[in-house]
C-alpha cells in the first residue's frame, strides 16, 4: 500500500486541556506543543480560549517556530437555547479572528453544544434513548443557532464551520446527528466526525455512517473506544467525566474502532484533509505524551 497523503495532528485535550473545570492542573501551551512535535505530529487545534496565546503575532510565532499547522479551535456554546446565541456568535467570531489574523484562514470553528452542562445528559452519556432527545421545536432552535454562528463566521472571514456531535450534549447519537444534519444548510455547517464520540454514543457503523454524510464531513478526529469500560460504567452509574476518566477513550488501536477501514474508506474518497488524534487524558490520569506517542507509533503502522 502507498503511504498516505492525510496529515496527522492531536490537539491540546489529549494533554488534559479541555473545556470543562476540572480537577487538576494542565500543562502549559509550550510543553503542549513542544510534546506535539517531538510525538510526531505535524498539527494542533487552538484549544480552549486563553490557553495559547491571543496576539495573533504571538499566536503565529509559536506554531510556526515549531512547524506546526494550526487546524481549528473548539467553541462551546448552548445552542438549544435562544438566550445563548448572542454570545456564541462574538465567541466564535473572537476565536476565528484570532485564527486568521495570525495566519490560518483555513482554520475551522469547531463548534459543539456546551457539553456536560446539563446533568441529565452529562449522567447518562452513552445510554441516551430517543425518549431523551431534542423535540422537533428545539432541534430547530439549536440548528438555527449553529446556522447563525456559522454565518457570521463566514461572512466576516471566509471561515468553515464544523459541528462536533459529542457525548454529554444534545448531540450524541447517531440519530441526534441525523436530526441536526437534517436541520442545518450544508452550505454553511459541516461536520467534524470523531470515531470514539460515535461509537460511545451508540453508533455501530461508521463507514456506513460516514458514507451517507460524506459531503458533510469536512475535519475529522481519531479517538478510540473502550466498550469494556462502558459496559462497566453502564452498571455503575458512571457519568460522562468517570468515564472518560476511566479510559472509556483508549489508545488507538485498543478499543473496538476500526481505524484500518477507515482508512481505506478516506483513501478511496481520496480525502486530504487532516486526521486529529484526540484521548483526552485528563490531569492527574497518565502520561499524555506517551499516549500520543503510541497513538502516532499506531497509525504509523497502518501507513497513516
Amino acid at each position: 500500500m502507498s503511504r498516505s497523503t492525510i496529515q496527522i495532528a492531536n490537539a491540546p485535550c489529549s494533554w488534559g486541556v479541555l473545556e470543562f473545570e476540572l480537577e487538576g492542573k494542565a500543562l502549559g501551551y509550550e510543553q503542549v506543543l513542544d510534546e506535539i512535535v517531538q510525538t510526531g505530529y505535524k498539527g494542533t487545534e487552538l484549544g480552549d480560549w486563553g490557553f495559547m496565546p491571543t496576539d495573533p503575532s504571538a499566536l503565529q510565532q509559536e506554531i510556526t517556530e515549531r512547524k506546526l499547522s494550526l487546524l481549528g479551535a473548539f467553541v462551546p456554546v448552548a445552542l438549544a437555547y435562544t438566550s445563548a446565541h448572542e454570545a456564541g456568535i462574538e465567541q466564535a467570531l473572537k476565536t476565528a479572528g484570532l485564527m486568521y489574523e495570525a495566519g490560518y484562514p483555513e482554520a475551522f470553528i469547531v463548534l459543539a453544544d456546551n457539553n456536560g452542562s446539563v446533568d441529565f445528559r452529562t449522567e447518562n452519556a452513552g445510554r441516551i434513548k430517543p425518549k431523551h432527545s431534542l423535540d422537533a421545536e428545539s432541534m430547530k432552535i439549536f440548528g438555527a443557532g449553529a446556522e447563525k454562528i456559522a454565518k457570521a463566521v463566514k461572512d466576516q472571514y471566509g471561515m468553515r464551520t464544523v459541528f462536533h456531535h459529542h457525548c454529554a450534549g444534545y448531540i450524541e447519537t447517531p440519530w441526534e446527528i441525523d436530526a441536526f444534519l437534517s436541520a442545518t444548510d450544508p452550505s454553511l455547517v459541516g461536520l467534524c466526525f470523531d470515531t470514539g464520540h460515535y461509537q460511545f454514543g451508540g453508533g455501530t457503523d461508521p463507514l456506513e455512517f460516514m458514507d451517507k454524510y460524506w459531503n458533510r464531513i469536512w475535519h475529522i478526529h481519531f479517538k478510540d473506544f473502550s466498550p469494556e469500560i462502558a459496559a462497566i460504567g453502564a452498571a455503575n452509574n458512571w457519568d460522562y467525566f468517570k468515564s472518560v476518566q476511566q479510559g472509556v477513550f483508549c489508545e488507538l488501536g485498543k478499543g473496538t474502532v476500526d481505524f484500518k477501514a477507515i482508512r481505506d474508506f478516506l483513501q478511496r474518497k481520496n480525502y486530504n484533509g487532516w486526521i486529529v488524534v484526540e484521548q483526552d487524558v485528563l490531569p492527574g490520569m497518565g502520561d499524555p505524551a506517551r499516549c500520543a506517542e503510541n497513538n502516532r507509533q499506531y497509525l504509523r503502522s497502518i501507513g497513516l
